[in-house]
């Protein structure tokens, strides 16, 4: 190709340079988040037993292709198109008349977030038809109405409509309540629906257990690499979300979400591992420090900080944080009083701390980050009125209510058919055994004739 050597030779030239640099951002930073796949796999494989691991993978591996596959021929345009509710026809459906292919590609790894959060909670006892149905749905239609109603210019809560609610809308910069708590919402019905998983409240004919039976992670190191990678993609999930670089002022927003995003994380750990240790030692008289509720605490700073991490102060981010640990422990601890069996506890850190996150950004909102960010006047209650916080609470109602109201029909439907839940026999042998061709680990030791032929001869060896 032969190119110009300096922008001086190409009028033309700056402007490509400045578009590319724009592209290649948010294409980095949409990888990031795609990578958050690989982290919520290894986080679920790590988290369910030794029996259970492929059926796990492979519906992670699913939600990917699923959403992928939901989201361009349906998703995207019901989301983004034109429409009082629903966007209802335009480019965007298959991509037939849209050429801003960035666009769908950071925005097909945000629906895969929100479907595979729910792959964690109905683990080790969801049929795969079911979870494919639920994924699929989830991609093509659910999530894409809360999107369209909060991220695109017409939604009835968007920031970025020309006359938003109460002169600001709703501030969701990274999805709190559009990503998280849609897709914990999700997982919540299904756990009810789903019922529990054999032996975790109720012995074999069905009588309550004393004390919860708790099923121990099969793989800490795997669950401590998911987090890990889950953070990392946060990275291109919150500071992605300026969806450029070059305009002036937003690398400043990029780098604040970066570091709010960081606090939060840091101190949600911190703040979930030491209050479960203190309730530990109040109610024991020993003090211990539980792996789980440090990487999940994490996991929770994470999802509260989304919403207002181009907003919000650093020093405020280190509240949210903390906040959002103590939202994890006491929401986790009301699942088990309700006997509601999350398997990977996604529903304390995306759904609750969703919730929290949505809140903390009507509280902490700072007016030099919003009119940065948003061009918006009003801000967090904090600092000037209450507008922001009501827009909060009215978007936190609406997924809520929208999401429970079409999953829970749709969740019925599938239970009643049968596909929803696996056979208790194929439940206790696992479902790698009983649907995957067998055990995801090769446990098989080698033949007791060799191994006592070799150790003879071993010790013949020695003794000379």
């Amino acid at each position: 190709m032969n190119l110009p050597r300096n922008l001086e030779e190409d009028d033309g030239g700056l402007a490509d340079l400045i578009a590319g640099t724009d592209i290649f951002y948010s294409l980095f930073c949409g990888a990031a988040i795609f990578l958050m796949q690989c982290g919520f796999a290894m986080l679920c494989a790590g988290s369910v037993r030794q029996k259970n691991v492929k059926n796990i993978m492979l519906k992670n591996i699913l939600d990917a292709c699923g959403g992928a596959l939901a989201y361009w021929a349906c998703g995207f345009g019901v989301a983004y198109e034109s429409g009082a509710f629903i966007g209802t026809r335009g480019g965007r459906f298959f991509l037939h008349d849209y050429t801003n292919y960035i666009d769908f590609f950071f925005q097909f790894t945000f629906a895969a977030t929100a479907a595979t959060i729910v792959a964690g909670t109905v683990a080790e006892r969801c049929k795969m038809v079911a979870y494919l149905c639920y994924s699929i749905f989830l991609t093509a239609f659910v999530y894409p109405v809360v999107v369209h109603a909060i991220w695109n210019g017409e939604g009835f809560l968007s920031a970025f409509a020309t006359d938003p609610v109460r002169g600001v809308g709703m501030i969701d910069f990274a999805g709190s309540g559009v990503v998280h708590m849609t897709g914990g919402a999700t997982a919540l019905v299904a756990a009810i629906i789903l019922g529990p998983r054999i032996g975790r409240f109720y012995d074999e004919d069905g009588n309550l257990l004393d004390k919860p039976h708790d099923f121990p992670p099969h793989s800490v190191a795997l669950q401590v690499l998911g987090t890990f990678i889950l953070w990392f993609g946060w990275y291109g999930f919150n500071p992605g979300s300026t969806l450029a670089i070059s305009p002036a002022g937003y690398g400043d927003v990029a780098a604040l979400c970066a570091v709010t995003t960081t606090l939060s994380a840091a101190t949600g750990a911190v703040s979930a591992m030491f209050t479960d240790t203190l309730l530990g030692f109040l109610s024991e008289g020993e003090a211990e420090y539980d792996l789980t509720m440090c990487m999940n605490g994490c996991l929770g700073g994470l999802v509260g900080i989304t919403a207002g991490c181009s907003v919000v102060e650093p020093w405020a981010a280190v509240l949210i944080g903390a906040i959002s640990g103590i939202v994890y422990v006491f929401s986790s601890k009301l699942l088990v009083k309700l006997k509601i069996d999350d398997a990977v506890d996604a529903i304390p850190v995306h759904f609750f701390n969703g919730i929290w996150g949505c809140i903390a950004t009507g509280l902490f909102a700072a007016p030099r980050h919003t009119a940065l960010a948003y061009g918006a006047t009003n801000c967090g209650l904090f600092y000037s009125n209450a507008n922001l916080l009501v827009n909060e609470i009215l978007g936190i109602g609406f997924i809520i209510l929208w999401v429970a109201g079409i999953m829970t029909p749709f969740f019925f439907v599938l239970n009643m058919l049968g596909l929803f839940r696996v056979d208790p026999l194929e439940e206790r042998v696992g479902l790698d055994i009983s649907h995957h061709k067998g055990a995801a680990y090769d446990l098989s030791q080698p033949d007791a004739a060799d191994v006592e032929v070799f150790t003879s001869k071993h010790g013949k060896d020695n003794a000379m």
